[in-house]
C-alpha cells in the first residue's frame, strides 16, 4: 500500500489534521506557559523532565495537566 500524500486527502481529513496540529500546539504552549509560571514546590516532579515530556504529543501535555501539578 502506497504512503498517501496530502494531495490524497479529502478535504474533511486535511482539515482534521489541521485541527488536531494546531490543538497539539496550543495544549504545548499552555502546559509549557503553567510550568514555566508554576513555583517548583507545585510540580510533581522536575521541571526540566516535565519539558522534556511535553515533546511525547499529545500524551505529555495531558499527563502533566492530569498529574504533574500539585
Amino acid at each position: 500500500m502506497a504512503k498517501k500524500q496530502w494531495s490524497d486527502l479529502t478535504l474533511g481529513q486535511r482539515r482534521a489534521v489541521v485541527i488536531a496540529g494546531a490543538a497539539e500546539v496550543v495544549l504545548t504552549a499552555a502546559a509549557l506557559r503553567d510550568l514555566a509560571h508554576r513555583p517548583a514546590a507545585d510540580v510533581r516532579g522536575p521541571k526540566p523532565l516535565w519539558v522534556l515530556a511535553f515533546f511525547v504529543q499529545p500524551v505529555g501535555p495531558l499527563a502533566y495537566f492530569a498529574k504533574g501539578r500539585r
